[in-house]
């Protein structure tokens, strides 16, 4: 994609009309800014249309690419798409070249504080980052020529807020696929103080998101309710679920070395991940472990603090494997017994289903869409997240009962085949982008 060095002068980087009518409903103003436009009339066309290859670009306001679950998604959405004869683009903001702007910042950041002063009388540090970050984004994305694309998918919020300025005098088909948190579970979880202006703005840019966007793909029916308190009709939603390409076929099982049963966790160690609920589960069947290895895998910010939690509980077969690729993770899923992912907030975690590809026993926790592709008792079992006693006692069933993991194990396998493919996310994705294709040759 073609860099850009930006102009010396300054940029106007004063928040969105709708975001500063949203401060000023909370502070009870009633002058307003330039009204926006709505969103671009985009009607899907009416019967079949024979099918065309297609250019597309995927917009996100994160790193590309970076550890975690969105690179994922990313990355096997380029491939699935690419496989079908489609050209792909990415554009994430260090993909530009942008020296200029960011020598700007303090100046940047000191006018949008400024503005806010005057404005209301006082400012939010969060909101000033953010209104920065989402003005760089698009001053960045300003050198990408839109006319080119047939299709433009953002994989957040915040960069379904910046296509929609970029993309008025185009209206371009604009898709939204949210990820990760958003408002009103950062209120839940006290990351944002629920009634505050914080709470006020990034409410705005949800709705925002949801409402200016063609059509939305969910990553699972959890988001369903949400997306529709947010404005979304439910013709503008499709749920599609991830999909992965699993590197290593997982059939001819590794013999253990040690034949110990081996529990393993891939998970970033953040607090929502759960593993201290997993070593608080662990202390409690303590009988059952003699002839049990605990895997941690993955690096994080409590790292410290699980590590001592295991040496309080006395768990000394529990070792931490530290940071993995990804290509490492099938090969460690391949010598596993049982995979435990005990998070207490999640979407639809790619480990469980690298975990389903493996052919593995799984036992996780009823959040987002976690039981809409592990049906408890059936292809795993589901404990309540955050439960130490009730997943004790779904691992003990499991190391008791081998024939049940078997079991588990293959149904698992045989539903993330049918439905957690890179193919078939990627088909159902490129169906919905064609429902939107008027027709006409790639420019």
């Amino acid at each position: 994609m073609t860099e850009r060095r930006y102009s010396k002068q300054s940029p106007s980087f004063i928040p969105y009309p709708h975001l500063v009518s949203a401060m000023d409903k909370y502070y009870g103003l009633t002058t307003a800014l330039k009204k926006e436009k709505n969103k671009p009339d985009v009607q899907k066309p009416s019967g079949l249309r024979q099918k065309k290859n297609m250019k597309i670009l995927i917009t996100t306001f994160w790193d590309y690419p970076f550890v975690g679950g969105l690179q994922n998604y990313i990355t096997a959405l380029k491939s699935g798409l690419e496989s079908l004869g489609h050209i792909v683009h990415i554009a994430a903001p260090n993909h530009f070249e942008n020296g200029d702007i960011d020598g700007m910042r303090q100046t940047i950041m000191e006018d949008v504080k400024n503005f806010f002063v005057k404005r209301y009388g006082s400012f939010s540090e969060k909101i000033i980052q953010n209104v920065w970050q989402m003005r760089r984004y698009e001053w960045m994305l300003k050198c990408v020529d839109i006319s080119k694309y047939d299709i433009i998918h953002a994989q957040d919020r915040f960069t379904a807020n910046v296509m929609f300025q970029l993309n008025e005098g185009y209206q371009k088909p604009l898709l939204f696929t949210p990820h990760g948190f958003m408002t009103h579970t950062r209120v839940k979880f006290n990351l944002i103080e629920k009634g505050s202006v914080e709470e006020a703005y990034f409410l705005a840019i949800d709705k925002k998101a949801v409402q200016s966007s063609t059509h939305i793909i969910s990553l699972c029916e959890y988001f369903r309710p949400l997306l529709n308190s947010l404005g979304a009709e439910e013709s503008k939603l499709t749920t599609i679920y991830t999909g992965i390409d699993y590197g290593i076929d997982p059939l001819g099982k590794s013999k253990n070395i040690s034949d110990k049963t081996i529990i393993t966790c891939v998970s970033r160690l953040r607090p929502r991940k759960g593993h201290k609920y997993l070593f608080e589960a662990l202390s409690l069947i303590r009988n059952k472990l003699k002839n049990v290895e605990i895997w941690i895998v993955g690096e994080g910010s409590m790292r410290e603090e699980l590590a001592h939690q295991c040496q309080d509980l006395q768990l000394e077969n529990v070792h931490f494997l530290g940071k993995r690729t990804r290509k490492d993770i099938p090969e460690i899923l391949k010598r596993s017994d049982i995979f435990v992912l005990p998070t207490t907030s999640d979407t639809l975690p790619i480990s469980v289903i690298e975990a389903m590809f493996a052919r593995k026993a799984i036992i996780t926790t009823n959040c987002g869409g976690i039981p809409e592709i592990i049906q408890d008792n059936h292809s795993g079992l589901i404990a309540e997240p955050g439960n130490p006693q009730q997943l004790a006692e779904k691992l003990t069933i499991l190391l008791d009962d081998p024939v049940l993991r078997n079991s588990l194990a293959q149904n698992a396998k045989c539903f993330a085949e049918q439905h957690l493919s890179i193919a078939s996310m990627a088909g159902k994705i490129e169906e919905v982008y064609q429902s939107f294709l008027h027709g006409g040759e790639m420019q």
